[in-house]
């Protein structure tokens, strides 16, 4: 079980508080727009979303990790090269539809957390999606196991992440119920479904 500031006895209640408060913190995040004044696409601004989404559960929220990580068996980018895969990924383009989820597909490789990767990259893909094409994605269209399979393959292929996300932008940026079933749905991609976000306000 990781350390936390929240004194949790077990993985279980570990997991159901993370995803209690962190759910708030993402209420928070679209209330006060706090994204508004943020660059899009930088390195700065994914560690300001993972901050402010776990920073009351754990340490290191908002921290690049400094130990190695692997799901399944793959491994995400070695602590040594970390760094400069980082700020590699930061220079990509994010012009075209295309180069943004090419970015989103190597920042996934990195892993820079320690926790809340895939939940802190999403909302950080929406962010430059808005700014560059005044698209989101509309998560509550895209099916679990499609989506986790489409990024399992993406360092390899990625024209199936490239579908799943094309067919479900929508030019609701400021949609408030879009945004909080897309947390919903992406809290459920990483297997966190003990409570509705709407019960959270």
């Amino acid at each position: 079980m990781l350390e936390n500031k929240i004194n949790a006895q077990s993985s279980a209640e570990l997991a159901r508080e993370e995803e209690r408060i962190s759910k708030q913190k993402a209420i928070t995040l679209f209330e006060q727009n706090m994204l508004a004044t943020k660059k899009a696409g930088t390195i700065d601004t994914l560690m300001f979303i993972n901050k402010t989404l776990f920073e009351d559960i754990y340490y290191f929220a908002g921290k690049i990790r400094t130990v190695n990580i692997a799901k399944g068996s793959f491994r995400f980018a070695p602590v040594m090269y970390l760094d400069q895969s980082l700020k590699t990924v930061e220079q990509m383009p994010q012009t075209t539809f295309d180069d943004i989820v090419a970015k989103y597909v190597e920042m996934n490789i990195c892993h820079p957390f320690r926790e809340g990767n895939g939940r802190a990259t999403r909302i950080w893909l929406d962010h430059i999606f808005k700014n560059e094409l005044k698209k989101v994605v509309d998560w509550s269209l895209i099916d679990k196991e499609d989506y986790l399979l489409a990024m399992e393959r993406s360092p390899i292929r990625s024209t199936e992440i490239n579908i799943l996300l094309k067919n479900a932008l929508t030019d609701k940026t400021e949609d408030r119920e879009v945004f909080m079933k897309g947390i919903d749905t992406s809290y459920y991609y990483e297997g966190y479904t003990a409570f509705d976000i709407n019960d959270l306000r």
